[in-house]
């Protein structure tokens, strides 16, 4: 099969890939976007049914393109979601491939091989899309639940209804872990939680959404840089709250006092029991001291730019932890699984990452010219991974490509894997 040569391959279809698209529809810059599934995939087969979005409407902005509704403070649905992106690339016909997966990509010579489920194709530039969260974090200890307890990973739950009656363990509090609970303790399911680290943030204070008094403290425009310890901040699990019905506060110990069982960390599974760590008081302490700490910030911004907003009370527990307990197995009948998602770049054969497998980038740009990375957590802002920063670094990368192209950086050029500023000096990476 002949090989078929394009200027620049961006390998997925989802907002990253889109944006990306869009800027080089601008630039009329030769290309195609290879998506294995169909744009919107990640939000139509990998949410549950009453899925929204944590982050408001008006955040909700790529390229040439911003929500436009009648409820810029709402949140949208998985559905609406859906609809967002088609309508996105039906505005700008991008070069799309659906159904195409890349399954290999090398670098050969000056220029990059692709295998496609479609054929070979050669590019002289290449931009990975795919985001961060590609394969079901499964820890070991789900093979040592009983056989009659059917288990799920939170990309697999829909809904309250698919797993049989009976008492289900949620392991994980991170936004999916707390809202998928929280679905289930409303569809009136006995529910045991097994509480993490993650932090979480009040929906509202002070008048305004929590998140739009951030935008405006400046707190999103953040480099990743700036925080010291960058790889750490990457790892770091998202504050959690809801955007369900118009949007609230996730608090789990108002759950507790309303049924929900709460424990420490999941340490052991014997096959009978599960066992929990004795963590969940300082787990849900921490927790609340960063909600409380992002007020401390508001409270200041507000104090030190002398504007006016309504006074608030402040959070009282309504519930504290007791005793340290087991959880007896048989009456347990399935487990979900939030326990995020492994990165697998298994099948970029480009030496460009680091030990723990994290691509070695400068906001994108790594030390193989001609090879970037769009749309990963934390690329270079809180925003990067998500609507509210994707168009920002979708914008900086179109003109690193274009500048590379004009300076003809891969043409008769080796390369060494390393940072970009060691391998190439004398090269403006920054915009």
């Amino acid at each position: 099969m002949s090989k078929q040569h394009v200027g620049v391959a961006v390998i997925g279809g989802g907002q990253a890939g889109l944006s990306m698209s869009w800027h080089l529809r601008q630039s009329g810059t030769d290309h195609v976007v290879f998506e294995r599934d169909r744009v919107g995939h990640e939000w139509r087969d990998r949410r549950w049914d009453s899925f929204c979005l944590v982050t408001p409407n008006w955040q909700c902005r790529l390229p040439g393109y911003a929500y436009s509704g009648d409820d810029p403070d709402g949140f949208m649905a998985g559905a609406e979601v859906v609809t967002f992106l088609e309508k996105y690339a039906a505005g700008f016909d991008p070069p799309l491939r659906e159904g195409v997966e890349v399954s290999r990509l090398r670098r050969t010579g000056n220029a990059f091989d692709l295998l496609t489920s479609d054929g070979p194709v050669t590019a002289d530039q290449v931009v990975i899309a795919t985001g961060g969260y590609h394969r079901p974090a499964m820890p070991r200890l789900a093979e040592k639940f009983p056989q009659h307890v059917v288990q799920v990973h939170s990309s697999q739950y829909r809904h309250a209804g698919q797993l049989p009656d009976g008492d289900v363990l949620v392991v994980g509090t991170g936004q999916s872990g707390c809202q998928i609970a929280e679905d289930l303790h409303l569809a009136g399911r006995r529910v045991h939680l097994a509480v993490g680290s993650a932090p979480r943030a009040a929906r509202r204070y002070r008048g305004r959404d929590t998140l739009a008094w951030l935008e405006e403290m400046g707190h999103y425009d953040k480099s990743v840089h700036e925080f010291g310890d960058a790889d750490e901040v990457r790892l770091r699990a998202n504050h959690y709250m809801t955007g369900r019905g118009g949007g609230r506060d996730i608090d789990l110990r108002l759950f507790a006092t309303q049924g929900m069982q709460l424990y420490g960390r999941l340490r052991t599974v014997d096959g009978a029991t599960a066992t929990f760590g004795d963590d969940l008081a300082k787990n849900l302490d921490n927790a609340d001291a960063v909600a409380e700490g992002i007020k401390d910030a508001i409270d200041a911004y507000l104090e030190r730019r002398g504007l006016e907003a309504p006074a608030e009370k402040r959070y009282e527990p309504v519930w504290t932890p007791g005793v340290p307990r087991d959880l007896p197995l048989r009456d347990v009948a399935a487990v979900v699984w939030a326990t995020g998602f492994h990165r697998d770049h298994r099948w970029i054969e480009v030496p460009v990452f680091d030990g723990r497998g994290y691509p070695t980038h400068d906001r994108g740009v790594t030390s193989c010219p001609g090879l970037y990375f769009l749309g990963l957590p934390w690329q270079h802002t809180w925003g990067s991974g998500r609507f509210a920063g994707v168009a920002r670094d979708a914008e900086h990368l179109a003109g690193q490509l274009s500048r590379a192209r004009r300076r003809q950086v891969t043409e008769g050029v080796s390369w060494l894997a390393g940072t970009p500023t060691e391998t190439y000096p004398d090269l403006e990476w920054a915009a």
